[in-house]
């Protein structure tokens, strides 16, 4: 249960669902883990349950479509732990809606978080994760996409576009941090038990899921947390590029 002794983590959309329990298992395993959300009640409750297990956390509210925020958060990781190795990019909203109901806000919500706030995840870190590197460590910059990102689905156009978006950049960076010893991955879930839901507003998006969850068992957090976990283990010249985790039950 100690494989990521040493390894310095920083766990985005940490205060809920598929962040909050990556966060618990990276430190579980050894991992010096900062959990990054914009709930700070949240994330001290998520220190406190990580700390009385044994772990160690640092809770640090963020807002990822602020740019001084999530680099302020970056210099407080260095400062107090060295620089980062392993960062989960996992913060992310999901808004289904017609596209006739042209619910610009909705759109750009979701482009702000999913794309211009991942950017500025990756942008605030890759300077630690390529010193990191440098000085011999393995290290991980793992970004959440979903499987909406290859498939197609009514009323979640503007979604789908931001997680293909995250995916192809993902093979991108591979292409370009790789050579630096920077292992590069996207994780495409499928349907997973999440807050995500409880954020949508369209009826026929509403209904959809609802209707999934009567023939499908949903993906829950720990599932995909493990295959964060499995990754961040491999040898550090293995990167496994792409990783689509999907609910028995769903067949796309």
């Amino acid at each position: 249960m100690n494989q990521l002794n040493n390894r310095i983590a920083v766990v985005t959309g940490a205060s809920s669902g598929i962040g909050r329990a990556t966060a618990k298992l990276l430190a579980g395993r050894g991992a010096k883990v900062a959990v990054l959300a914009r709930r700070g009640d949240m994330l001290d409750k998520l220190v406190a349950e990580i700390t009385a297990a044994g772990g160690t956390a640092l809770a640090l509210p963020v807002d990822v479509t602020d740019h001084a925020s999530i680099d302020a958060a970056a210099a407080t990781v260095e400062r107090t732990w060295g620089p980062a190795d392993l960062v989960f990019n996992n913060a992310g909203v999901m808004l289904p809606g017609a596209i006739e109901a042209r619910d610009i806000d909705q759109w750009q919500h979701q482009i702000d978080l999913n794309i211009t706030g991942a950017m500025r995840v990756i942008s605030a870190f890759v300077p630690q994760l390529t010193k990191a590197a440098a000085a011999g460590a393995t290290v991980d910059l793992i970004n959440t996409s979903s499987i909406a990102a290859q498939n197609i689905y009514p009323y979640f156009a503007v979604y789908s576009a931001s997680k293909a978006y995250v995916s192809h950049l993902s093979r991108h960076l591979r292409a370009e941090l790789g050579p630096k010893s920077i292992r590069v991955s996207i994780i495409e879930p499928g349907c997973t038990s999440t807050e995500l839901q409880g954020h949508f507003t369209f009826p026929g998006a509403i209904d959809w899921i609802a209707n999934a969850r009567e023939t499908i068992t949903f993906l829950e957090p720990e599932n995909v947390a493990e295959v964060v976990g499995f990754l961040a283990v491999q040898p550090k010249h293995v990167n496994l590029q792409q990783v689509v985790v999907m609910p028995t039950q769903q067949a796309s």
